[in-house]
């Protein structure tokens, strides 16, 4: 579990990149300088693990590319304290910027391998999601809501309406909407029926899958 000064290095120069890219927040920046992506990664991808991109990490998922976990957590505006429900725990690196950035977090995967991977990997760097679980993220997790925030990290072809309700009134809920090419969707919960919704571009992600069975 080695992070030297050369990795360090190279997060220099990612944050740099993302901040060309227009990423501003300074807790998002500031937590992508710290955290060591490329222990995140199988170890053959560790030479590229700076690059503004997605590696494959199994169970035929990915980890998001950087610029992509910054955006996200940007439209957050995430606050210390601020209990965050992440749908799609997979590598554990969006949960790991989040902790980092003194979020509580409420994380859910449906692959048993990756949550496994992440219940193992988490302790060894120190970082302490409030609640772990395998689970179908269409149903969120009613028990600890309301979330001051909601985060999906991979492609819904529709907004789960177990998720809008668990979201806190002012509450914000970050979601990559569509099938082929998603396109970035923040809503942002103004009482107990009315949604504000904003549009952000098109990004790329896994698909979300519900529980069939």
């Amino acid at each position: 579990m080695k992070d030297t000064a050369k990795h360090q290095g190279l997060r220099n120069q990612l944050v740099s990149t993302l901040e060309q890219k227009g990423i501003i927040d300074k807790s998002v920046l500031d937590a992508i300088k710290k955290i060591p992506r490329h222990l995140f990664l199988n170890s053959s991808f560790e030479d590229y693990a700076y690059q503004d991109k997605a590696f494959p990490i199994g169970a035929g998922q990915t980890i998001s590319q950087p610029y992509t976990v910054a955006f996200q957590s940007q439209l957050l505006e995430v606050k210390k304290e601020h209990k965050i429900l992440e749908i799609g725990t997979g590598s554990g690196y969006q949960t790991a910027v989040l902790c980092t950035m003194g979020a509580k977090v409420y994380s859910v995967e449906r692959q048993n391998e990756l949550f496994k991977q992440t219940s193992i990997l988490f302790p060894k760097l120190s970082i302490r999601p409030k609640h772990l679980s395998f689970g179908d993220g269409y149903k969120g997790l009613p028990s600890y809501a309301p979330f001051d925030s909601i985060i999906v990290t991979a492609g819904a072809p529709f907004i789960p309406q177990p998720l809008m309700a668990q979201l806190k009134i002012g509450g914000r809920l970050v979601i990559p909407l569509g099938e082929e090419v998603q396109i970035m969707t923040l809503l942002i919960r103004k009482n107990e029926t009315q949604f504000e919704k904003h549009e952000f571009g098109e990004f790329r992600f896994v698909p979300l899958l519900e529980d069939k069975n």
